[in-house]
């Protein structure tokens, strides 16, 4: 199952273009960590690693129903987490 949903990776791609900086330049890696065992109604949880390729920084964060990571990408990115 997708973590990132459609909408995360358009945002997420639109604040690279307004920081021009080249889409290819990054990777998202998705780890699934939901427990499919469970009887009840449960949420996707997992996280995600935005990778920088020409850099090396790498950064983790919380994603599923209900996540912020893109928020939060968006903040590393312009305190230079990234750079």
């Amino acid at each position: 199952m997708k973590l990132i949903e459609p909408d995360e990776k358009k945002d997420f791609h639109a604040i690279l273009s307004a920081q021009n900086l080249a889409a290819d330049d990054f990777e998202l890696h998705e780890v699934d960590t939901t427990d499919p065992k469970t009887d009840e109604i449960f949420a996707l949880t997992g996280f995600v690693t935005v990778s920088r390729k020409s850099t090396g920084r790498k950064k983790q964060y919380p994603t599923g129903d209900g996540s912020i990571w893109v928020a939060e990408f968006e903040r590393d990115l312009s305190q230079g987490v990234f750079d």
